[in-house]
């Protein structure tokens, strides 16, 4: 079947989502990664719209710049429509119309900016239904059990969508009726522009609805339809938090039923949450308590958890990151990370190689085959392939005003405790001792030093800490001298 694309789609943002109690725009309230703007727009996007419209008034700059910042990953790019002070959606439509082409004939969708579940396909199915029919207005409705707040789809005896009736502007009668409008909608472009000319604001809210274009489109002999969705979720808007918060879990259970379906292990669902941008590879497998953030990818084969969190963080093949939390970071194919690393941004590790437990990296650089076993801390390092640092080692990049640089060659092997005093470099395969200090460069193939002779003071402790435990045990461990 041929794709029907739409002629242009209008995304409504420009309300103030007063029932969020929230200084950030609702539109930019974020679910599985995204704002819910973002899922609008992407959504709009994949239809292939001629045009791509966005309408905005409520902190019209912020959210401007952040359209500005996702335009990028939506083609065609959006446009904005600034809606003025005559209040609806009726307005607001009126308004993305001013931005389209002059004399732009075809298909008009109108969504909303905050139903973050409603999918391309489910749009291109309103447009099929559209203008296989050929309607002049289409709306996309469902059947709920409590259609408190919606406004109410009215039909005649036979069936055919007479107008919308908001909530506060219906009778009892009106009100029992549970297909309620979805908000969105398809219009064939001149009869949008002929009924918006003739819509008011004569109602309870003093706005100019949208709803009202029905009911114009039928006085000019077009006819309207209503497309029944099964997915209710995908007409559902997030208007407080509670809604928020169930938008997201159900995008969150979508979005591991397709990895799940596509190859990948999720143990536990209820406890994993994935992020719309994240990148899975087929026999991938995640233990539960795991977050995957934003552009992560992780490669075929790759075990990820329990417990871990990672943001933006490439995985290779093969790899076992478990109890980590990461940012920024790269790690190859058969690298083992944690439990309890801190992966910072920068951090890069080779093929082979290993961060362990309680490890910190940032702007660290590891090849191949090296290893950071334990209880250290790398940072604004790059180390070589095939070496090993010792535990408890700290690479000492700040001087109190800037960063400095380490530099540790392949094949090296360090003692643990080792302090790195940044700039430093250790050659290829040097070693260290346990608790060097290195304030300057170690030659390629040296051992670097800097103990001082250890001294015994005998007994000290029976001298200085008489009648504790440590004296007492001392004294009985202690041989008698000879009179």
């Amino acid at each position: 079947m041929t794709q029907t694309r739409p002629a242009a789609v209008i995304v409504l943002a420009a309300g103030a989502g007063t029932r969020m109690k929230s200084a950030i725009p609702k539109v930019l309230h974020p679910i599985a990664g995204r704002s819910l703007l973002h899922h609008a727009l992407a959504a709009a996007a994949g239809c292939q719209p001629e045009s791509l419209v966005v309408v905005l008034r409520h902190e019209r700059e912020l959210v401007a710049a952040h359209v500005a910042e996702i335009s990028e990953r939506i083609l065609p790019a959006p446009s904005i429509a600034d809606q003025d002070e005559i209040p609806g959606t009726g307005r607001a439509a009126e308004c993305a119309l001013a931005m389209l082409p002059t004399g732009l004939s075809g298909t008009i969708v109108v969504s909303y900016g905050d139903v973050p579940l409603l999918t391309s396909e489910t749009i291109n199915e309103l447009v099929r239904f559209h203008e296989s029919g050929g309607h002049g207005v289409s709306v996309l409705s469902a059947d709920v059990a409590d259609p408190a707040g919606y406004g109410r789809i009215i039909r005649d005896a036979d069936g055919q969508v007479l107008r919308i009736v908001e909530q506060k502007d219906a009778d009892e009668t009106e009100r029992s009726i549970t297909e309620i409008n979805s908000g969105i909608y398809a219009f064939d472009a001149e009869v949008l522009r002929a009924a918006l000319q003739k819509v008011g604001t004569d109602n309870a809210q003093g706005e100019k609805y949208l709803t009202d274009v029905l009911a114009h489109a039928r006085q000019a002999g077009s006819t309207v339809a209503a497309l029944v969705t099964s997915d209710i979720w995908q007409v559902e808007g997030a208007n407080d938090r509670v809604q928020l918060a169930a938008l997201g879990k159900e995008l969150n259970r979508r979005i591991c039923e397709r990895w799940m379906r596509a190859g990948v292990t999720i143990v536990d669902p209820n406890t994993t949450w994935i992020d719309a941008d994240v990148e899975l590879n087929p026999d991938v497998t995640i233990l539960p308590g795991v977050q995957l953030q934003r552009a992560t990818v992780v490669g075929g084969g790759s075990t990820i958890g329990p417990d871990s969190t990672l943001s933006d963080v490439e995985v290779g093949e093969r790899s076992s990151v478990v109890r980590t939390h990461g940012s920024l970071a790269v790690l190859g194919d058969d690298v083992s990370v944690g439990p309890f690393a801190f992966l910072r941004p920068g951090t890069e590790l080779g093929a082979n190689g290993k961060i362990g437990t309680f490890v910190e990296t940032k702007n660290a650089k590891i090849g191949a085959k090296s290893k950071v076993p334990h209880l250290s801390y790398v940072g604004d390092a790059t180390i070589g392939e095939n070496s090993n640092i010792g535990a408890a080692s700290v690479f000492v990049n700040y001087d109190g005003v800037n960063k400095h640089h380490t530099t540790i060659g392949s094949n090296v092997r360090l003692g643990s405790d080792n302090m790195f005093v940044a700039p430093v470099t250790v050659g290829d395969g040097a070693y260290s001792g346990a608790g060097t200090v290195v304030r300057k460069d170690v030659p390629p193939g040296a051992l670097a030093i800097n103990v001082a002779p250890q001294r015994n003071l005998e007994g000290w402790v029976q001298q200085n800490r008489a009648g504790t435990p440590a004296a007492l045990a001392a004294s009985e461990a202690t041989p008698e001298q000879e009179s």
